[in-house]
């Protein structure tokens, strides 16, 4: 049966519109996002069948496009507006940072920062630049190192905050191996940043850890 022979409240769109995009599943989402299935497979049987394919919705996403434009019914037209629309996503929560407060938005902050290194394969070492009001100036990536490591210059990083004019700077990184833990060089270098930024009254505010599917805050541990 297809999907417009679907009672209404079924139907992926028709459920979002009256429900909102967080009742439907990880099928359904992408299955609007499909808009079409194949020749005797609805859009959500297709979404369903990729979800399997791929091991779910996250690593479908983030699926190189080769690989993306392989599987049946997808493409570069395909693969050219899930880029977009995750640009999209990622710009927003930029935006929702900078216009108000980096502290006074806590779950924006974690969510921009997820999006932009939670799937990167290597650590990488970043800095969120902030004026006298705690509002985003830029995000800059400083460092990026192997799978388990960045090596981190203090100087780099104060040369960076002078030259942005920081008032006060959030570190962050990622963790590739997924899990939030800091290691003792996370514990030192913090230490280092730290002291090295106030000899310029820099006040380092936090550093993230991104996870896999988690973020851990160095003042909310009592690390900082």
């Amino acid at each position: 049966m297809k999907i417009k022979d679907w009672p209404e409240a079924e139907r992926p769109r028709e459920k979002l519109l009256a429900q909102g995009a967080g009742a439907l599943s990880d099928a359904e989402l992408l299955a609007i996002f499909l808009r079409v299935g194949l020749p005797g497979v609805s859009a959500v049987d297709m979404a369903r069948s990729l979800l399997r394919e791929f091991g779910g919705l996250r690593a479908l996403l983030e699926v190189d496009r080769d690989r993306f434009c392989r599987a049946p019914g997808l493409g570069n037209a395909k693969f050219a507006q899930l880029q977009a629309a995750l640009e999209m996503a990622r710009r927003h929560l930029a935006e929702t940072i900078r216009l108000g407060s980096a502290l006074g938005s806590p779950a924006a902050l974690r969510d921009y920062l997820a999006m932009q290194l939670r799937h990167r394969r290597r650590e990488v070492f970043c800095c969120l630049y902030l004026n006298n009001q705690r509002c985003v100036i830029a995000f800059e990536e400083l460092f990026e190192g192997t799978l388990n490591a960045a090596n981190v210059y203090p100087r780099e990083v104060v040369q960076a905050a002078l030259y942005r004019g920081a008032a006060a700077v959030i570190l962050a990184h990622n963790h590739p191996s997924g899990s939030c833990e800091p290691s003792q060089a996370d514990i030192w270098i913090t230490e280092r940043l730290v002291q090295a930024l106030q000899l310029f009254d820099i006040p380092v505010l936090d550093h993230m850890i991104i996870g896999e599917g988690e973020t851990l805050s160095f003042v909310e541990h009592g690390l900082l």
